[in-house]
């Protein structure tokens, strides 16, 4: 077939990009060699656009075993045991296909995790929408949210945590980020470099189907309004099949038989064999005639680009061959040897007895583009609000109107659907800052969550890229978990435009600073470029997953109150910051103005603190304060009770509205019984926090003294009402 300019735009390559392909082969491609070119120089597998700033995040540290370059990272949490966890974006799948998209987004995030030797243990999603008025909002909704627990309801693991959303920036271009966490003995992780020459090249799993041809390719470019013509590049999962695969491959791994081992994900066949060989510095020879194909006539073009779901690809040991293939002949999945390794540094591709591609490894891994694109530093914002000029609203009305909102409404309609206890390791499920599992058969346990914040990243980058790494160690702090590292998924509009590329970098750079100081390095994650549609961008959303220990699980520490009469004490200060608030926006379609200020050093000494109180056993209840402020979060610690709280209103006098719905940043609610309050304020005193004692619990009624007092039961019927009516 003859390249043509219009193949060659139709592949997602660049006239300049097409020139250098050239240029490294020394001839013209052909158009299965174009095609794997596309697919290895793909926004999506290559980091094109994002690798020069990725490689300014912090990503080593004490407890790292393996930082980002792997399938997924790896933490040490002690006694031989380690962490494997690692996020990943299926936004375009998700939009034109929202059940199977989801669903397979959680297949392979799951491979990415047990090709490393780890057994999963829990699941974690981070899924944005549009507008609820939107008329394909409530479809994409009920696909995404059905696909997330058919998959992991069906393979047998629990989906403990995550965060929904909803927001006009969405409207075109939904997100959905799928993050997994699995255990693996520290002597026990397996690699994806390839070694040695002419050893064993081994197809395992399921057939290669046409779905998902050019998946990849359609991840890294916008969407227009033919969006749904791209139907069949989205894959199809079957959750049983990957229940298989994952025994299987665990079996296998018990001896010494593997190599090296790696997932056909994004791109499939082709990335999966390119990456094994690139990281082992060899060639790898591939016969197609042998892969395993459910449909018929299948081409050569087709078999490496397709990314039919629950498949990998091994390179084996001398002599392992035999037993290796008894193996998943018992779990009934094919497995055939379909090349080699070679000391040739090159991809070669023979079909029916002829050679039909030969490609250097280094033309598809090391030498694919990297650009350091213009972009534009963004100016931090000043506020037009004036808060006196705006219509006086009663505390208690403001409040109902946040919680009653579709983004802090109740979200048990979606949790409800997740099988939270499945493997019985759970031991605080989603609801809380973070949820808990406990390391089987031991003590310890790890807390994981999930956030992201769209409009403080919006209005001010690094900000907003501080922020989020702060809220999400102020959510393990607030378990009872020592961070230890995040994985993230940086999902972002049109990196060709400057005001986007912008945005990236500086998101990144804050990021960058938080982790620095935090000593919370990136071990894992993903970059997920042009989400929009027809050149309308989604607000940058950095999604950060995080990992902390708690090394003693006596009991879980969640954020609902405890116990009638204790009290209650807010750390850190409060200046009273609206712009960028929930109060602002849900009570006035306000949405401008600078977001909170980010002060590391009461972040990490605020957090280590309250830490360290926890340790003592001197917290009956802790919750972060974040969305909507100190009132938002006490609410949230009511409800769900029996119990309300008594609030004082402050001393000093200032405006209600700055002082309870203020979004400032390093702050926490904890509840401290009455025999070890004068121990805690000592504890703060001389560790030089500040705090201010704001009231205690009391039986039923959700209380600011002079200003409201309801029922927490009409508070939690309020929080409940949009789900139910939507």
């Amino acid at each position: 077939m003859k390249i043509t300019k219009e193949i060659i735009e139709s592949h997602g390559l660049k006239d300049e990009e097409y020139k250098n392909i050239q240029k490294l082969l020394k001839r013209n491609p052909n158009f299965l060699e174009l095609g794997i070119f596309s697919a290895m120089w793909n926004e999506h597998c290559s980091y094109k656009s994002s690798r020069i700033h990725l490689k300014k995040l912090p990503t080593k540290g004490k407890q790292v075993i393996q930082g980002p370059g792997e399938n997924a990272g790896v933490i040490d949490i002690g006694d031989n045991d380690a962490i494997v966890f690692k996020i990943e974006s299926h936004n375009h799948p998700s939009y034109i296909e929202p059940y199977q998209g989801a669903a397979t987004g959680v297949g392979g995030i799951l491979r990415d995790v047990f090709t490393m030797g780890a057994r999963p243990i829990a699941l974690l999603n981070s899924i944005h929408f549009g507008s609820p008025s939107h008329p394909k909002t409530k479809s994409l909704l009920n696909g995404v949210v059905s696909g997330i627990g058919g998959y992991g309801n069906c393979i047998g693991i629990p989906t403990v945590a995550g965060e929904t959303k909803f927001h006009e920036t969405y409207n075109e271009n939904i997100l959905v980020n799928a993050m997994a966490v699995g255990h693996v003995k520290k002597n026990k992780i397996f690699y994806s470099k390839a070694k040695g020459v002419n050893k064993a090249v081994v197809y395992v799993g399921s057939k290669t189907g046409r779905d998902g041809i050019h998946g990849a390719s359609m991840a890294s470019a916008e969407f227009d309004d033919n969006s749904d013509e791209k139907k069949p590049t989205v894959q199809v999962g079957d959750p049983f099949t990957e229940k298989l695969l994952l025994e299987a491959c665990l079996e296998l791994m018990k001896d010494e038989s593997i190599i090296s081992i790696q997932d056909m994900g994004a791109a499939g066949l082709t990335s999966s064999s390119v990456e094994m060989a690139s990281k082992g510095s060899l060639g790898i020879e591939l016969e197609l005639d042998k892969v395993p194909c459910r449909e018929e006539n299948m081409t050569p073009y087709e078999m490496m680009l397709s990314e039919s779901q629950e498949r990998m690809l091994i390179v084996l040991e001398d002599g392992k061959e035999e037993q290796a293939k008894k193996i998943f002949s018992k779990w009934d999945l094919d497995f055939v040897i379909i090349g080699k390794t070679t000391n040739s540094k090159n991809l070669t591709l023979k079909f029916k007895k002829q050679k039909i591609a030969e490609i250097p490894i280094d033309a598809l891994a090391s030498n694919a583009p990297i650009y350091d694109r213009k972009w534009i530093k963004k100016k931090l914002p000043q506020t037009n609000f004036k808060l006196k000029r705006l219509k006086k609203i009663k505390i208690e009305d403001a409040l109902i109107k946040i919680l009653s909102s579709p983004n802090h409404s109740n979200k048990s309609w979606v949790t409800n659907q997740y099988d939270q206890m499945v493997m019985c390791d759970t031991a605080q499920k989603s609801g809380s800052d973070a949820a808990i599992i406990r390391i089987h058969n031991k003590d310890k346990a790890i807390a994981v969550s999930v956030d992201s914040s769209a409009n403080y990243c919006k209005s001010h980058p690094i900000t907003g890229g501080k922020q989020i790494v702060c809220e999400n160690w102020r959510n393990l702090i607030s378990v009872g978990a020592k961070p230890i590292a995040i994985t993230n998924c940086l999902n972002f509009g049109n990196p060709e435009n400057k005001e986007i590329m912008g945005e990236f970098a500086e998101c990144t750079e804050g990021m960058k600073e938080a982790c620095e100081f935090l000593n919370y390095p990136v071990v894992s994650g993903n970059v997920s470029f042009y989400n929009g549609t027809n050149k309308k961008n989604i607000f940058p959303t950095p999604v950060i997953g995080g990992i902390g220990l708690i090394n003693k699980l006596s009991k879980p520490l969640g954020h609902n109150l405890k116990k009638e009469g204790s009290y209650i004490i807010q750390i850190g200060k409060t200046f009273g910051h609206l712009g960028q608030s929930c109060f602002l926006k849900e009570n006035y379609s306000i949405t401008e103005g600078k977001p909170p200020e980010i002060n590391l050093l009461n972040e990490k000494n605020n957090g280590k603190i309250v830490l360290d109180l926890i340790n003592k056993d001197l917290v009956l209840s802790c919750h972060d304060i974040s969305d909507g402020g100190l009132i938002t979060c006490l609410s949230e610690m009511a409800m769900s009770t029996s119990l309300g709280v008594k609030i004082e209103k402050p001393k000093k006098l200032r405006d209600l509205s700055e002082y309870f719905f203020g979004e400032d940043q390093g702050r926490y609610v904890l509840e401290i019984e009455k025999q070890n309050i004068k121990k805690t304020e000592d504890l703060l005193r001389n560790n030089s926090i500040y705090f201010e004692n704001i009231g205690i619990t009391q039986k039923k009624y959700f209380e600011i003294v002079g200003e409201m007092k309801i029922d927490t039961n009409a508070l939690f019927k309020i929080n409940n009402q949009w789900y139910n009516n939507y």
